[in-house]
């Protein structure tokens, strides 16, 4: 089972401060995970039925965008030739693009490429199924929290912009999804509605940063995750 995607993914695993898989340790296991979603995900599985051998690798690098993903899926997911592979990318993208906008704010800027994500996107999960016609394919949403950085000064002004793209980014991914019989794991949902959840009114409780999910958040997106394999029965 791999898993790839940017620093959500990431989680620090292999102690790797973003460098790419070849500079991280491979085998320290306290640290083979990282931090987040990924490792409650692999321990639940590992930690429940041991009995079905199952190995994972976390392929999440902080920072990338989809572009970066492609520059390393040969050795990230072909390689590894996978039996079940979960995708997460999508706010590093929007991001740099909004930080284009920023900062040339009197230059006219082309509109976001979703047309070029998308096909890219799709040709990594034709690559993939390539080496494994049976490959079991989750991909997730993207997301943003209206807290911290993003929502304040010149980010802040961006922010309707930022969920705007997102909402598209994700509109893609649920497509690509129905159309590779994929299974869809609804982050963006899942985030909006704990929004409306805060306990003591902290508004960083699931998300501290608009981007970055905190250990409360990473538990119910590994539920997400879980319950999204188990309808599907990819990991079966």
């Amino acid at each position: 089972m791999v898993f790839i995607g940017d620093s959500i993914t990431d989680g620090n695993w292999g102690k790797g401060d973003g460098k790419p898989s070849s500079g991280r340790n491979l085998t320290d296991r306290n640290h083979l995970y990282g931090s987040g979603y990924m490792y409650l995900c692999a321990s639940y599985y590992q930690g429940y039925r041991p009995e079905r051998g199952y190995l994972f690798f976390n392929r999440g690098v902080s920072g990338n965008t989809l572009d970066e993903l492609a520059a390393r899926w040969q050795k990230d997911v072909v390689d590894l030739r996978p039996d079940v592979l979960s995708v997460l990318v999508g706010t590093n993208d929007i991001d740099r693009y909004l930080h284009g906008l920023m900062v040339s704010a009197t230059v006219e800027k082309p509109d976001f490429d979703f047309a070029g994500w998308e096909k890219t996107y799709r040709r990594l999960l034709d690559e993939a199924r390539q080496t494994n016609p049976d490959l079991k394919i989750l991909l997730c949403t993207p997301f943003a929290a209206p807290v911290g950085a993003i929502t304040e000064g010149l980010q802040g002004e961006y922010y309707p912009l930022r969920q705007q793209l997102l909402a598209r980014c994700c509109a893609v991914v649920e497509r690509i999804a129905a159309d590779y019989g994929a299974t869809l794991v609804p982050f963006h949902r899942l985030v909006a509605g704990l929004e409306t959840a805060l306990p003591n009114g902290d508004a960083t409780y699931w998300v501290w940063d608009g981007i970055h999910p905190t250990p409360a958040c990473h538990r119910r997106m590994a539920d997400c995750w879980i319950e999204a394999a188990a309808r599907s029965g990819a990991m079966e």
